[in-house]
């Protein structure tokens, strides 16, 4: 087996071992995700500059500066990390890369679509599975003209005309919130608006509809939530002209969760800086989740303070709103002394990887009793053991395989540096928080 301890392509990294050895940590989560490349869209589609203040720099929020500024937006960086958003008027002939990233694949094309000319898009070989259809198909009943070789999948080039009219749309966002995201937040920027109707069977990750209206209204736009007469959810946003804001992004509240399993894991307790007492975040619900599962949890200043007890419980919990929580959670459960139920998360099969089939086989790889069903994964105590934590490209994998590493020695973790999608230096933050101890040293 490997020793190697580096952090990029495919090498194994071993993962830090602390077994009861209590944490004492302060920790500052670098920005959301959610909110930055929301954030970059409306000021790219507002009508006087922007400055995001604290914003994330990954390649996820890379890829999608990148993509505005092909299609004539400006974005300068601060000196600071701050960024600035200049905007102007969308053309093409522009390439967009969106890597494996659901918001940059999502969110753009209905940007492009306002363009004149064609824009491109493309990315990596899994960004070809995950869908997309129902972006496509809502922006061609708009009247937008996309080649995609009949797939309603990537790669793809939107023909812009410069403008877009409005109206009724009905989606099935069964598979993704992003779809009906992507979709509000064009609604200003057409002449008559945009209403959305939800017709899918379910409607996961709403907080992530909230988070994305509430920063429509905080750039100004006019949006109404409301239920129809059979009880099916539909928005309206009204035209409009967005105005530029000088806007903190928050701390990516989701990306706490390794940290917080820490503590429950190891004991002691790590402080997570600036977490919002008020937010849309999904990764907000993360306080609840864990405070079940066995956790202290407790608001100290402007920190969330996370104390472990020394008894880490299974939870019977469905997910559905909150799926990105599930790899975390699932990590945690394993080492639960209770079996765990994480039901009404079918739509994590159609993220970076088939999310409910990698936690399985790899928890099981390692000695897990972990079943698995078409939404749901059920998970039995079961003794761990050392080997390797394979990611699938997908960063959450790879920070679940990091906190079951804090608990059973000899845990490798597969291309650790695909962390990078939404953590810029997630290696150099878990060792701060274990300390300034030397962590190889310290594992042989």
């Amino acid at each position: 087996m490997s020793e190697k301890n580096e952090i990029g392509g495919n090498d194994l990294w071993r993962a830090p071992f602390r077994g009861k050895k209590p944490i004492s940590a302060s920790i500052t989560i670098p920005g959301s995700k959610s909110a930055t490349n929301r954030a970059l869209i409306l000021a790219a589609l507002a009508t006087t500059p922007s400055l995001l203040r604290k914003p994330l720099h990954s390649r996820d929020s890379a890829l999608m500066i990148a993509g505005l500024k092909a299609i004539g937006c400006g974005i300068s960086e601060e000196e600071n990390g701050d960024l600035r958003i200049n905007p102007g008027k969308f053309y093409g002939p522009a390439s967009v890369d969106v890597g494996n990233a659901g918001t940059v694949m999502r969110f753009l094309p209905p940007v492009a679509a306002i363009a004149t000319g064609l824009i491109h898009f493309d990315g990596d070989a899994r960004s070809y599975e995950r869908p997309v259809g129902p972006v496509i198909s809502a922006l061609e009943a708009l009247g937008v003209s996309i080649e995609h070789g009949n797939r309603y999948s990537l790669p793809l080039t939107i023909n812009g005309s410069g403008a877009i009219t409005g109206g009724t749309l009905e989606i099935d966002a069964s598979s993704s919130s992003q779809f009906i995201s992507a979709l509000l937040m064009i609604g200003p920027a057409t002449k008559t608006g945009i209403t959305i109707k939800d017709i899918g069977k379910s409607l996961p990750s709403m907080p992530h509809i909230e988070m994305t209206i509430a920063m429509l209204e905080t750039f100004g736009a006019k949006v109404e939530s409301k239920f129809d007469g059979s009880g099916r959810r539909q928005w309206r946003v009204e035209p409009g002209e967005l105005l530029g804001q000088d806007l903190v992004i928050e701390p990516d509240l989701s990306n706490a969760a390794p940290f917080m399993a820490a503590a429950m894991i190891s004991g002691g307790e790590v402080l997570i800086n600036d977490w919002p007492k008020h937010t849309a975040q999904p990764g907000d619900q993360l306080r609840d989740i864990l405070a079940k599962m066995g956790a202290k949890i407790e608001f100290v200043g402007s920190s969330l303070k996370i104390s472990g007890t020394g008894e880490i419980h299974g939870i019977d919990i469905d997910l559905h709103d909150v799926g990105e929580l599930t790899p975390s959670i699932a990590a945690v459960a394993a080492l639960a002394d209770t079996p765990s139920s994480l039901r009404g998360i079918g739509h994590l099969r159609l993220h970076e990887t088939d999310r409910l089939a990698a936690l399985a086989t790899e928890l099981n790889a390692l000695g897990g009793d972990v079943d698995e069903e078409e939404s749901a994964l059920h998970i039995s105590p079961a003794p761990l053991h050392n080997g390797i934590f394979h990611t699938y490209d997908d960063h959450r994998l790879a920070t679940a395989g990091a906190i079951i590493g804090l608990a059973i020695d000899g845990i490798q973790v597969e291309n650790i540096a695909t962390t990078q999608k939404t953590l810029p230096d997630f290696p150099g933050a878990w060792q701060q928080m274990l300390g300034a101890t030397n962590l190889a040293n310290e594992n042989k």
